[in-house]
């Protein structure tokens, strides 16, 4: 419902992301060579098309009737590009590329939308605030940006799969120096850590960041570094797909079924190991931490007699000191540059574990934010006092199955906002394809 209230502006830093976050994800479809945008690089995925549509479709849906009061021009588009696929059960989608639309189509529905919205960003006047179910116009802003910025991310592990040949890969610079690897464990001494965000606060947050709540955590080991591919191709030598005793039922069953045999990152050719990354296969860098799903971090971690760490366990050892304070990001209060992470876009791949001594936490735990998200042992779930948001009840409450696991920290392709400590992202726990990894803990 349209309503109106006095002494109100868009906050002029709102205006600039929305152009940064458009910016970020048409430079991520200009790296699909043109005869490729109908390709389903994920079985359980869309094609390629449906996300150039979806990204404008869902500010769209979000802004366009019940906050501008703007008359829709594509139904059908609004429609087809409304919602995406949650790769847990339902089967995979069968559609063909003569199903979708024309490229050109799709992008003059992007552009439209785009002069709609933006016409009416640029006039709101400090006399009038657009609201939506008791949610301010800023606040809306705040969830199209981000959600457009998720899927720059999620969209760049998709396109990772995608053949090399099919994509056109921009100018990089060199990866950070990095000193040699040498696992070990951090104690973490007890204390208290304060997940979520408080309610009466200004910062902006999702729906299943909400209410904050400090909990006692009891001293516990952890990974000095997260998990590399070389600490992995230990477990796999030994056996580790092969091992019964290291897998739940359910993950067994998936192993079993998919035939999965390593990670799906790893090539194996003749007597050596591949990695994909964006652009090319090289051979294994030992020291990058291994992205896996939760079901193969679980078993790894059961076979290095461990286990993976809480999303409290995470949260004191990223953010906690021994001093009691929490700091905001896991090295202070510093803003993130690319000295102390590896995340925002700088890098297409990982790097070293070892490669920003500078973002350690206060006890001295390294790598927490970007370079890979860190799987965790809490399956995603609702805080306390949990209120999913009015115009997008499904975005965290349809994922309150026990099937989805928090996943913590970021990842090359995590935009900045994300790496805020109360952020919360989920995958179920036999995805391959997401940019995670892990370090153990033991109590």
């Amino acid at each position: 419902m349209l309503t109106a209230q006095r002494d109100f502006v868009v906050e002029s830093s709102l205006l600039a992301r929305i152009s940064d976050a458009r910016k970020r994800s048409d430079a991520l479809f200009d790296i699909v060579r043109e005869g490729s945008m109908y390709d389903r690089p994920i079985p359980e995925r869309h094609r390629i098309i449906f996300y150039v549509g979806h990204l404008e479709a869902f500010d769209w849906n979000l802004l366009h009737e019940n906050v501008f009061g703007l008359k829709r021009f594509h139904p059908q588009f609004d429609r087809l590009f409304a919602f995406g696929i949650d790769p847990v059960g339902g089967g995979l989608p069968n559609d063909q590329p003569a199903d979708w639309p024309s490229l050109d189509s799709v992008r003059k529905y992007v552009g439209q939308i785009r002069a709609a919205l933006d016409d009416k960003l640029m006039s709101v006047g400090e006399e009038s605030v657009y609201m939506r179910d008791g949610f301010s116009l800023n606040t809306l802003l705040n969830v199209a940006i981000e959600h457009r910025l998720m899927h720059v991310e999620t969209l760049a592990y998709m396109l990772h799969q995608l053949p090399t040949d099919r994509k056109m890969r921009p100018c990089s610079g060199p990866p950070p120096v990095a000193v040699p690897v040498h696992p070990s464990m951090i104690q973490i001494p007890a204390g208290e850590t304060t997940l979520g965000l408080r309610r009466n606060g200004e910062a902006f947050g999702w729906d299943n960041e909400f209410e904050a709540r400090a909990l006692h955590v009891p001293p516990f080991e952890i990974d000095h570094y997260m998990i590399t591919n070389g600490q992995f191709l230990e477990f796999l030598d030994d056996g580790g797909y092969r091992t019964r005793v290291l897998w739940s039922d359910a993950d067994w069953q998936w192993r079993t079924e998919h035939s999965i045999t390593h990670p799906v990152f790893w090539r194996r050719a003749e007597d050596a190991w591949l990695y994909r990354t964006m652009f090319e296969e090289i051979a294994l860098p030992v020291d990058w931490p291994v992205y896996v799903s939760q079901a193969e971090a679980s078993a790894y971690a059961r076979w290095a007699g461990k286990g993976l760490p809480t999303e409290e366990q995470w949260h004191r050892a990223a953010y906690g000191s021994s001093g009691g304070c929490q700091r905001f990001y896991p090295w202070g209060d510093d803003a993130p540059n690319g000295t102390l992470g590896n995340f925002d876009f700088d890098s297409w791949d990982p790097v070293s574990v070892s490669a920003h001594p500078r973002g350690k936490s206060a006890f001295g735990v390294e790598g927490l934010l970007g370079n890979g998200w860190e799987w965790t042992s809490t399956a995603f779930a609702p805080y306390w006092g949990f209120e999913p948001f009015p115009f997008y009840p499904g975005y965290s409450a349809d994922f309150f199955d026990g099937k989805h696991f928090v996943m913590k920290g970021g990842s090359p392709r995590t935009a900045t906002c994300l790496l805020r400590p109360t952020f919360r992202n989920w995958f179920q726990s036999h995805y391959q394809y997401v940019y995670a990894g892990f370090r153990c803990i033991k109590a």
